[in-house]
């Protein structure tokens, strides 16, 4: 079974088990005093083999970690697993797939907040702020013009909560608005015209696909989860596609862009623009070429994190833990065949 949308059996007073990185979740005493739960245990990755056996249930506390699929061995009992992430690409391995664990994740946190982040990138190379702070650094005046926002054409390649909220935000300053997911179809209420993800064309039953909306984009903003569909899609041919004047923005996962194709890209002026809070390996070495090329704009995987965010995650993960302890059927479970919340 690859997925559901019902709680499993349920233990009496289930042991828990964080998976936790540097930090503990904030007010983790919520977690540690819950009268359902037996035993609370907190594991760093390397811990986690020790810790694993006799657990009912594991929070990913840890964003990124494929420490679970290292100790998978060691889950003899585990029934549930609740990530504190939109993707769950690190947790998609066999094991878990094709594992009765239910697996949900954190979908529903970051979408407004990833939204404003891709406004403000737009805007910001719309209206060459990076070239405004660089000449205040060296005092010069300069009078430029600069671009209008509105009437614009974006493609958001993703058509989930988070490429919806970004699809409302950049719809409400003018821009025009189309969509990319796994089947084209007209008439979306965020999107209106949604394309087929392929650079093979036509589409099922004629419809439109990449090939023909990259080539119209001033904006192509990625926003799909990473599975076997989407990983590496932007590469040399799908930015070939994309106008000299057009920018790339990434807020999704990095091995959907393939790295040295986009590096490629910039150097040749193939595209004028790429903003990437995102990449294949994180964090981005100091040596890597992307930090320095012109129009590229580089941020540390944080589109989503604002003030209080983590204290979100938690609210997510205690009112599924209520659901999952009364036997309801909790949020955002993930199909594990596709890797995703479907919906």
């Amino acid at each position: 079974m690859n997925s559901s949308t019902t709680s499993p059996s349920v233990p009496q007073r289930p042991r828990l088990v964080v998976l936790r990185g540097e930090d503990l979740p904030p007010g983790h005493e919520r977690i540690d005093d819950h009268p359902g739960l037996g035993e609370v245990v907190y594991a760093t990755a390397d811990e986690l083999s020790a810790t694993l056996p006799g657990a009912d249930v594991l929070l990913v506390w840890d964003l990124f970690t494929e420490a679970l699929a290292d100790s998978w061995s060691k889950a003899d009992s585990l029934k549930w697993v609740h990530a504190a992430t939109t993707g769950v690409d690190n947790l998609m391995f066999p094991g878990l797939v094709e594992s009765d664990v239910l697996v949900t994740n954190s979908r529903g946190v970051f979408d407004e907040h990833i939204a404003e982040y891709v406004l403000g990138l737009v805007i910001s190379f719309a209206k060459d702020f990076p070239g405004t702070w660089d000449l205040q650094r060296e005092r010069q005046w300069r009078h430029r013009e600069t671009e209008r926002v509105a009437g614009r054409r974006v493609l958001v390649v993703g058509t989930g909560p988070i490429g919806r909220a970004i699809a409302r935000k950049l719809t409400a300053v003018g821009m025009d608005v189309r969509g990319s997911g796994s089947h084209a179809r007209d008439g979306d209420p965020d999107f209106g015209s949604v394309a087929e993800s392929s650079l093979a064309g036509p589409g099922a039953d004629g419809g439109r696909t990449l090939l023909d909306e990259l080539p119209e984009a001033d904006y192509v903003v990625v926003a799909a989860p990473l599975t076997e569909s989407t990983r590496g899609l932007v590469d040399r041919e799908f930015l070939d596609l994309m106008k000299p004047t057009a920018r790339l923005v990434n807020i999704a996962r990095g091995p959907i862009v393939v790295q040295s194709d986009l590096v490629a890209a910039l150097d040749r002026g193939a595209i004028a623009g790429a903003a990437l809070d995102v990449f294949e390996r994180e964090p981005l070495k100091a040596i890597n070429p992307l930090w320095g090329l012109p129009g590229s704009v580089v941020s540390p995987h944080m589109s989503g994190d604002v003030v209080g965010w983590r204290e979100d995650l938690l609210e997510l993960f205690l009112d599924n833990l209520a659901r999952y302890l009364d036997g309801r059927g909790p949020r955002n479970v993930v199909d594990k065949s596709r890797g995703y919340v479907p919906g």
